[in-house]
């Protein structure tokens, strides 16, 4: 899969097609009027780009998601450790955490989740 990336403002924008889908066009260019102050003509250049790379699409009038917003941020976090980190996720768990201390609940819930891979 090719590189995906968002600015701030597609990243605004997916989220409220996430938060609606699916929704009629008309609709979206609304909730992007209301919120984003965006004219019809924005919402619709970014709600293309955005289909162009494959993470929504537009059937006839109605937007739908095409990767939806957890396997969109799986494949970011992947990417991250891998570049940043050379796939290791206990170096990337060592450097989070050599700023920032995990609570108890954190742990729990980390441990809870190693303990059921491959479930």
């Amino acid at each position: 899969m090719q590189e995906i990336k968002l600015g701030i403002v597609e990243t605004h924008f997916a989220n409220i097609v996430w938060d609606t889908s699916p929704i009629s066009s008309p609709e979206l260019v609304k909730i992007c009027e209301k919120e984003l102050g965006w004219k019809k003509s924005t919402t619709y250049t970014v709600l293309k780009k955005l289909c162009d790379r494959g993470i929504f699409e537009n059937k006839s009038g109605t937007v739908v998601t095409k990767i939806d917003r957890e396997e969109f941020y799986s494949i970011q976090s992947e990417k991250f450790v891998d570049q940043a980190f050379d796939g290791s996720l206990p170096s990337f768990i060592a450097a989070f955490t050599n700023r920032r201390k995990l609570s108890r609940e954190e742990v729990a819930e980390i441990k809870k989740m190693i303990e059921h891979i491959g479930d």
